[in-house]
């Protein structure tokens, strides 16, 4: 049986922490958020706050440094022509987030599922610690794997 657990995302301290249901910390990651900054609007290339929870949890089962490009499985890295990658490549796992404050970060222009923010690992790793993003919040490959086991769909997530 898989504990309840939430997760906080501190931006100013690219951090995230997993406490679990009495406000425990169980793990803490460091991770980076948006080089643009924090904000919602569709576009932007910035990093949401608020109440978000995950919504899908996509690549169980896939091989570290597992390329995704929309969210399908598309090969591992080094194994790929990188000129034919996107600039903000995903990696190993992704855990996409659906907002839940109304106007904030759910619904119109503001909303974090349709905008594509991930948790997902990068190829970028030299980078975590430092905002670098594309607006998701990414993660060592191998953090995002443990994290990706530690979760459920549903499970809280706050921006912060």
């Amino acid at each position: 049986m898989t504990r309840q657990v939430k997760l906080q995302i501190d931006v100013a301290c690219q951090q995230m922490t997993v406490l679990d249901d009495q406000g425990n910390i169980l793990k803490q990651y460091p991770v980076s958020t948006s080089r643009y900054g924090t904000g919602s609007e569709h576009g932007s290339f910035k990093t949401p706050l608020g109440q978000h929870c995950i919504k899908e949890k996509i690549g169980d089962g896939e091989p570290v440094n597992q390329v995704f490009v929309g969210r399908q499985a598309i090969g591992v890295l080094g194994e790929l022509d990188a000129e034919n990658l996107p600039e903000d490549i995903i990696t190993s796992r992704i855990l996409r987030l659906e907002g839940q404050d109304k106007g904030v970060n759910q619904g119109g222009t503001v909303d974090s599922y349709q905008r594509y923010i991930y948790i997902h690992g990068t190829d970028e790793e030299n980078k975590i610690g430092t905002p670098a993003s594309h607006g998701c919040i990414r993660m060592r490959n191998k953090d995002v794997i443990e994290l990706f086991d530690l979760v459920e769909p549903g499970c809280p997530v706050i921006i912060e």
